[in-house]
């Protein structure tokens, strides 16, 4: 079924920037000052991907070892009308959209039911976020495309409050709430914040949201060693070219002169915490000089920067941890092979307060 188009919205995506290069730039500049003047040495995996990085990681989806992306494609592609169904949203927000690849089995069903209105995709790459609203606009003729730029860890407030200047056409509000929402938090991302971190992303992001109102969650799960460990250091060597190329990022934008090849990619089992972790070994004793922050870095041979953490869950700890936040699970799937989940939960009524 084809959405009527609405007069009052705008044929053209609007919008909202957050995050401007000098932005991006400062972040960058505060998270490896902070990072490798500590110990052990770290770094967030959010500067992974520029450019050549994206490239690489989407490399990394269509190798053999690597399951999450297309077990969760699977899902998507065989739950999309129940997901819609169960949601009952017009608007659908998405959380680190990228392309919207994946994401296009749930809008396609919404598109198909009628029911899709308004598409909020949320990314921290302006390019990328621009090229896939004018493709999804011409998908979803009668859609409003409502892009927004910004670090989901920083900038969840756009959801909520409009930008200062915002870019929109006369006459359309691009936050307006047409209907109920359906948040989309996909690719295991989840899984790169520690508990205490994805208590605090997911306290922040569902505070924003109204009773009713859903959140869709994928979480790898928990399975052997044997079958995790290739799906992050495969016998190609792409995830070991996509872990340096946080070197390369830095080395460009803040004149650093790191060897990467200099660095080994090790992917660690954590049995303890269930996650993956991502490191670069130094193989020798290195001095780094990173001109920008005027700062010298030494490592001896076998210290390690931690880059990527990439926890693992059991299904039980999903429903606890979107409980613990105010989410009620309302239907969660995995694929043929048990590998992964997607999680639909709703925002339940707070509590009432106890009378005094």
């Amino acid at each position: 079924m084809a959405v009527r188009r609405a007069p009052h919205l705008p044929d053209a995506p609007t919008f909202d920037v957050r995050l401007a290069a000098t932005d991006i730039a400062e972040a960058l500049a505060d998270d490896v000052r902070r990072g490798l003047a500590a110990s052990p040495k770290s770094l967030p995996p959010k500067w992974f991907y520029d450019e050549r990085g994206s490239r690489l990681f989407d490399a990394i989806t269509r190798l053999p070892e690597y399951y999450p992306t297309e077990a969760e494609r699977s899902i998507l592609l065989e739950r999309a009308g129940e997901i819609i169904a169960a949601a009952g949203a017009g608007t659908v927000v998405e959380l680190g959209s990228g392309t919207s690849d994946k994401t296009r089995a749930v809008l396609d069903a919404g598109y198909a039911a009628g029911t899709l209105r308004r598409f909020v995709p949320f990314d921290v790459s302006e390019t990328t976020l621009r090229d896939a609203a004018r493709q999804l606009g011409q998908r979803y003729p009668g859609v409003h495309i409502h892009g927004v730029v910004g670090d989901f860890e920083r900038h969840l407030d756009a959801l909520h409050q409009p930008a200062a200047r915002p870019e929109r056409s006369a006459g359309a509000d691009p936050l307006q709430r047409d209907g109920r929402r359906l948040v989309l938090f996909l690719g295991g991302t989840i899984g790169n914040f520690t508990p205490q971190g994805r208590r605090r992303l997911l306290a922040d992001l569902c505070g924003g949201l109204e009773e009713g109102d859903t959140l869709l969650l994928g979480t790898d799960l928990v399975k052997p060693k044997e079958r995790l460990i290739p799906a992050y250091d495969d016998p190609a060597g792409v995830t070991a070219e996509f872990n340096r190329n946080v070197l390369h990022v830095i080395n460009r934008e803040l004149d650093a002169d790191f060897a990467p090849e200099r660095f080994s990619h090790e992917a660690r089992w954590n049995e303890d915490a269930a996650w993956v972790e991502m490191h670069l070994v130094a193989r020798g004793a290195e001095q780094v000089r990173i001109g920008k922050l005027g700062m010298e870095v030494g490592f001896a041979p076998g210290e390690s920067i931690h880059t990527e953490i990439s926890a693992k869950f059991r299904p039980g700890q999903v429903e606890r941890e979107l409980a613990a936040v105010g989410m009620a699970v309302r239907c969660q799937w995995t694929d043929g092979d048990g590998l992964f989940a997607v999680t639909l939960a709703a925002k339940t009524a707070p509590a009432p307060t106890p009378a005094r």
